[in-house]
């Protein structure tokens, strides 16, 4: 991840004073960057001979209009895109589905077949860029979609890279669009990790997320702890379908928040190398590649106020700081605007230019761990990774993230800091800048973007043109083998993969599993 283009060598401050790599003082913990346990970064040099990926999540009404989107923000300078998908195609219906009424394009993009996934990237080479995707229940169908783009522009596929999110564990415990057991999305997910540990070894085959785990309402240690949790309850059914740890972990990534609290956030993120460096470990990982923890991070949308949103680039840009100054390999900051609609073009280059002031002007960048050393930023470490484990013990108590997430135990610890945040805000306890203080009457009228009901029109059209298009004979063809697939132990994906280029939509495909899988 990141710019792969060598900046300046000799990295001094604006005095003149020249800046060492590391800096470190006799009483500070004996940990090297890019050494076991990765507390001070996953690389030995950081961001002095490689940037983090500058991603924007953007993703909106159809294909046509979010392929200008992504130009757009490729022309000003983002090193990633980040796909963000509307409801329907994350809960597995095409765009003519009688659940899909009023949702169509409105928090993503709409991708019913191989087709939009077509026209999304018409025009970017795949081989140029990284692409993620936040997509979990339907990951494997839309990663086949990629894969399948991905041939048509004769790319060879050992050379992609990107990340699905793909992580079913969290939906469960915080956001919701699941559609399958968790036996069954545990079954799929597997299949992936062993399907591009052999065809696209450079692809982050999962997205372990804290994010949606904050955004629910969290704590920082909570956020932590039930990452963690649930990323070593993917490393053990892995294990158990017989896949090699120093292999399929390689490919394993995370996705955290960064909320206000920049010291707390920092020691977050170092200790999360630390616990999973050990995690990994203690599950027989000796590759320090399987052992690291790399992470994607988005600034929290949780904490952007739709009163006075100008406010919203100073929190973003505490946030992105503490993401950086704790190693993050990714990057997604959150327009102004986002506590009101989908960002405008206007707050994504606010938004983007954010990230690179901090790359190319606070000159945070020119050493690694900056903050390591400070008595608080160690400590603070130490203690939320002491925290942290306080509530992993628990869940391995109760038989694994699994079970936790089955009695309830994550929801309801996620509830109840919600509750007592709210409690916080309401007694002025906490301030909200603008919301429970310093309020004013607003009289600025705020430019939103909207996205018209009538798109769903145009994405059924295009959907009946497909299937009178297509090869229907094929396609049937495709899905029975799907559903015969799933009632086995055949790695899904070959099957799926075949399913997408026959243009068998993703509504259809997801209908074959629903029928041998059930729904949750």
């Amino acid at each position: 991840m990141g710019e792969s283009k060598t900046r300046k060598k000799v990295f001094k401050t604006s005095s003149g004073i020249e800046i060492e790599r590391t800096y470190h003082g006799p009483k500070d913990p004996d940990e090297k960057p890019g050494e076991y346990p990765f507390t001070r970064g996953v690389q030995k040099e950081m961001y002095r001979t490689r940037l983090w990926t500058m991603r924007q999540y953007a993703g909106f009404s159809t294909a046509v209009e979010s392929n200008k989107r992504y130009h757009y923000l490729l022309k000003n300078g983002t090193t990633g895109l980040s796909v963000a998908f509307d409801l329907p195609t994350q809960m597995g219906y095409d765009s003519d589905h009688d659940l899909a009424e009023g949702e169509v394009g409105k928090s993503g993009v709409a991708i019913d077949s191989l087709r939009d996934m077509e026209i999304l990237f018409d025009g970017i080479d795949l081989r140029k860029i990284t692409t993620s995707m936040t997509i979990n229940s339907t990951a494997v169908i839309l990663l086949c979609m990629y894969i399948a783009l991905a041939k048509k522009q004769g790319v060879d596929l050992s050379k992609i890279s990107g990340t699905i999110q793909n992580d079913l564990l969290k939906e469960y415990a915080a956001r919701g669009t699941y559609i399958y057991p968790p036996k069954a999305s545990m079954r799929i997910i597997t299949d992936v990790f062993e399907y591009c540990s052999k065809e696209i070894p450079k692809w982050n085959t999962i997205s372990i997320s804290g994010y949606h785990i904050r955004e629910a309402g969290a704590t920082a240690v909570q956020e932590l702890a039930f990452t963690l949790a649930n990323g070593k309850e993917y490393v053990k059914a892995a294990i158990d379908k017989g896949l090699d740890i120093n292999v399929f972990a390689r490919r394993l990534s995370f996705f955290f928040n960064s909320h206000n609290n920049l010291f707390e956030e920092v020691a977050k993120f170092r200790a999360a190398r630390r616990m999973w460096a050990q995690i990994t470990k203690d599950l027989g990982a000796t590759d320090p590649k399987a052992q690291m923890l790399r992470f994607h991070s988005q600034t929290g949308g949780s904490t952007l106020t739709a009163q006075q949103p100008k406010n919203n680039i100073s929190r973003v840009t505490l946030q992105a700081l503490a993401a950086v100054l704790g190693g993050t390999q990714s990057l997604h900051t959150n327009g102004y605007d986002e506590a009101l609609s989908l960002p405008t073009e206007e707050a994504a280059r606010v938004a983007l230019r954010t990230q690179q002031i901090i790359a190319y002007e606070s000159g945070v960048t020119d050493t690694v761990d900056p903050l390591a050393g400070s008595h608080f930023v160690e400590t603070l470490t130490n203690q939320v990774e002491e925290e942290a484990w306080t509530y992993i013990h628990k869940i391995d108590a109760m038989g694994g993230a699994v079970a936790a997430i089955e009695e309830g135990y994550m929801q309801k610890e996620i509830a109840n800091s919600a509750y007592l945040y709210q409690e916080a805000l309401e007694s002025e306890e906490e301030i909200l800048v603008g919301v429970n203080k310093f309020a004013v009457e607003e009289t600025e009228e705020q430019e939103i973007l909207s996205v018209k009901d009538s798109i769903r029109k145009v994405q059924i059209d295009n959907i009946n043109i497909l299937k009178e298009e297509r090869d229907d004979k094929k396609v049937k063809s495709s899905l029975k083998a799907i559903e015969n697939a799933a009632r086995s132990n055949i790695n899904l994906v070959p099957i799926i993969l075949e399913a997408v280029e026959d243009y068998a939509t993703l509504g259809e495909i997801s209908d074959e599993l629903r029928n041998v899988f059930g729904e949750y």
